[in-house]
């Protein structure tokens, strides 16, 4: 039997972020735990381009945009609190499967790092405190999914 598995080792992988600037002093903590991340598996910064967008529900169009521009992984951040409306559920729906379909569509992997949160706290907890940073989690998902589709099969 033959196993194929993605190392964790950015190397030489030319990585781009896609950024919600839409509750930034979150999403700023996810890029900062994505870059750490990055470097610590040992990827150079020259080869991570970090792109902006106005929020979560731009992340989709940004993501295709980067997917076919060369890049061998997307990270997509953005952080998503459940309000007294819907709105919220419909965002992390649609950016979710739009993610996946890009994925599917181009090839490359595009890693979902945006925080589905039904508080503030609980979206704090998740972007650098109590429970982990998902910018990190979602760059090492990146890094690995590169990895394994690179290898021969």
């Amino acid at each position: 039997m033959k196993e194929i598995n993605g190392e964790l080792t950015a190397g030489k992988l030319k990585i781009a972020v896609a950024v919600s600037r839409f509750n930034s002093f979150l999403t700023e903590q996810l890029v900062k735990g994505a870059v750490d991340a990055f470097i610590r598996m040992g990827g150079d910064e020259k080869n991570l381009v970090v792109l902006k967008v106005p929020g979560a529900y731009e992340l989709p169009l940004a993501a295709q945009k980067l997917a076919t521009s060369g890049f061998d992984a997307v990270v997509c951040l953005g952080a998503v609190v459940q309000g007294a409306t819907s709105h919220a559920s419909l965002i992390n729906e649609t950016t979710a499967i739009a993610f996946s379909k890009i994925s599917l569509k181009t090839g490359v992997p595009v890693a979902d790092g945006v925080v589905a949160a039904e508080s503030l706290e609980q979206a704090v907890e998740r972007c650098g405190t109590k429970q982990g940073n998902k910018g990190f989690s979602a760059m090492m998902s990146a890094i690995e999914m590169a990895n394994v589709l690179g290898k021969k099969i």
